[in-house]
């Protein structure tokens, strides 16, 4: 690693910190900095109610948004390395689509949690929708990595899958009433508020797991980068590798959906901001620092969504759309140079 990417490496947990502690500090209600970091170390606020703001909503809302950051981005480098396609992100083989449509049967098809909200016993029956429905798909994009021979096939048939799924939706919508649409469509706005401590937690424990395979398959990544022949030519099995690959993309990008509804962008755009930011495609580097500049990217989105200043908060999906559809846009004036980028 060359030294400004070194010194690059060091400034990404900083600036990590830093706007952890920022994106708790904000909010419709003024808590004196000096009284949120007296509460983070442990001991008591001027007020009991500043101690509850922070320890069960701010901070588990930062959390979150240090986990979805970094789990959206590493499923989207995955993704655009497995298939050699810089516009490929994370939910590219229909996982969101497969959530939506659990919620949407959930919501849309008068099971009993409309006009109960998205709280308490009703947020995990949501939770529980979207597993299903994106474990429905992972499990038929996996039995079809078996069969087919390249990545190109398994991603045509990932959008068909979408497309499937979505059109489904569309249908449960066109014969739903305008309650059970509002209360969908208030799911796919996406929200890191009101998660409790156990679903961030879960989403943790499932961040390191998807870590874990990814770190197992560095290897194969990188010698994707030249080839699927390239990979069986280092005595690696394409079939395992890129099921590992596709196991570990849905472990994340699925759960994160599952518990904070479709976030679009932050998995296509970050990757190619980090790989720009440290000019390599070696996966080694590549995956912290992904990680580590996803959290960044989604911290700064969440800190705009609650305008500073204001009681209104902002859908999530939107900012992040406004924040990675510019480079989205970029990537698409650039894509004869973008073979280079993955050549590293």
């Amino acid at each position: 690693m060359k030294d400004y990417s070194k010194k690059l490496f060091l400034w990404l947990p900083i600036s990590i910190a830093v706007l952890f502690l920022l994106n708790i500090s904000l909010g419709s209600i003024t808590i004196p900095f000096d009284e949120v970091i007296n509460i983070l170390l442990g001991n008591d606020g001027s007020k009991e109610s500043w101690a509850n703001i922070i320890i069960n909503f701010r901070l588990p809302k930062a959390l979150a948004a240090v986990v979805v950051g970094a789990g959206l981005s590493i499923s989207g480098l995955q993704m655009q390395t497995l298939f050699r396609n810089p516009l490929a992100g994370p939910f590219v083989l229909g996982l969101s689509s497969g959530a939506s449509l659990g919620v949407a049967l959930l919501l849309l098809a008068g099971v009993g949690v409309v006009g109960t909200g998205l709280f308490g016993l009703s947020s995990w029956l949501v939770v529980i929708a979207a597993s299903v429905g994106s474990a429905l798909v992972l499990s038929l994009v996996m039995v079809v990595s078996v069969r087919v021979q390249d990545s190109m096939t398994l991603l045509i048939i990932g959008l068909m899958f979408a497309s499937l799924t979505g059109a489904v939706v569309s249908i449960l919508q066109y014969f739903s009433t305008g309650e059970e649409i509002q209360v969908y469509l208030f799911w796919t706005f996406g929200s890191l508020g009101g998660l409790s401590w156990n679903e961030v937690s879960i989403l943790l424990l499932i961040l390191i797991s998807g870590l874990m395979l990814v770190i197992a398959a560095i290897k194969p990544l990188n010698a994707l980068l030249l080839s699927e022949n390239y990979v069986q030519s280092m005595g690696l099995n394409v079939r395992k590798s890129r099921a590992v690959i596709i196991l570990s993309t849905s472990l994340l990008a699925g759960s994160i959906t599952a518990f904070c509804g479709p976030i679009a962008f932050i998995g296509l755009a970050v990757p190619h901001l980090t790989r720009l930011l440290f000019h390599t495609s070696d996966h080694k580097i590549l995956i912290p620092a992904v990680a580590m500049t996803g959290s960044i990217i989604m911290l700064i989105c969440d800190i705009i969504s609650q305008v500073p200043g204001s009681d209104m908060i902002l859908p999530i999906n939107a900012i992040t759309s406004i924040v990675g559809a510019p480079v989205v846009i970029w990537i698409i004036l650039r894509r004869g140079t973008m073979k280079n980028t993955f050549a590293g």
